[in-house]
């Protein structure tokens, strides 16, 4: 039986909350100047909806959001967080990973923890990363590139403990006969400036090398992208981003879009064909293009 995943990120839940004086006394300040100044004209709340009534229409078995609901971790943002996560589906029909604008600052992680927890949560029933959910062919490995970081800086990083845990993963699901994708806000390859890297891209790159996965989903860029990854024993592993999820038209590089994967196959002859949907200038959903990924 095929089943589908829907993927879409950066969400950037708009309009912005309007800040107490004194959240602003920190880095905020940046982030609340940038979205007066820029940022607010991108994200339209109109387009993420519109958005998400098309994703929904396509009944997908299962959706993937790859972070960054909030844009400067006011506390607000994480109850309006929620109650958007619940507009995709419950907990058990969505998972989620956490974003840098989503730890902006200090505190944010954990109220990401206490508003979405049951999003980013494995089926062990454990809280943190990495966390695997099984759910039909599919084992999904959420990973946390989020960390507060300095004035003008939104680089991610995954840390040793996360990547030791993660190779414990990827080595005990390489016996199983499902097909591992893996979830991360920072993509592990990428042309943005130094100071939005995945500093330990390296480590996670000769993870994916060495002990396989099938397909790598991020956000982050706000660009449609696709790398190949290199694999074990010559096998090639697509990581796809998608642009942000409320991108209005004409006022980003690439205007807002979601992807579905349609997986059927077993171990060794996966098929995954790549749907992108996305709004066009008249404000219609539309599907973009098709691409084969595994077959």
């Amino acid at each position: 039986m095929t089943f589908t995943l829907a993927h879409l990120s950066d969400p950037h839940l708009a309009p912005l909350p309007e800040p107490r004086w004194h959240e602003l006394l920190n880095k905020r300040i940046t982030g609340y100047m940038n979205w007066r100044r820029k940022r607010r004209f991108i994200h339209a709340r109109s387009v993420l909806d519109k958005l998400v009534v098309d994703l929904n229409a396509q009944s997908p078995d299962h959706i993937a959001c790859t972070g960054d609901l909030a844009n400067i971790a006011l506390p607000e943002e994480f109850t309006r967080g929620h109650a958007w996560l619940e507009t995709l589906g419950p907990p058990s029909a969505v998972s989620l990973v956490p974003g840098n604008h989503d730890a902006y600052v200090r505190g944010g992680l954990e109220r990401a923890a206490h508003e979405w927890g049951a999003y980013m949560r494995g089926d062990d029933g454990r809280n943190g990363f990495p966390y695997v959910r099984r759910r039909g062919p599919l084992a999904l490995v959420g990973l946390s590139t989020a960390l507060p970081t300095p004035w003008g800086m939104a680089t991610g990083r995954l840390g040793a403990a996360q990547m030791v845990a993660l190779d414990e993963l990827l080595k005990a699901l390489a016996q199983e006969r499902l097909f591992r994708v893996v979830l991360i806000h920072h993509p592990p390859v990428s042309r943005a400036k130094w100071y939005k890297l995945l500093r330990d891209a390296g480590a996670l790159i000769g993870a994916i090398a060495d002990l396989g996965a099938d397909l790598l989903l991020h956000g982050h860029n706000h660009l449609a992208m696709l790398n190949w990854l290199d694999g074990p024993q010559g096998a090639r592993v697509p990581a796809v981003g998608v642009p942000s999820a409320s991108a209005a038209p004409g006022t980003a590089r690439h205007a807002a879009a979601y992807n579905l994967y349609r997986i059927d196959g077993t171990r060794g002859a996966w098929q995954c064909e790549m749907i992108s949907r996305g709004i066009n200038e008249s404000g219609a959903v539309r599907e973009l293009k098709r691409v084969m990924l595994v077959s």
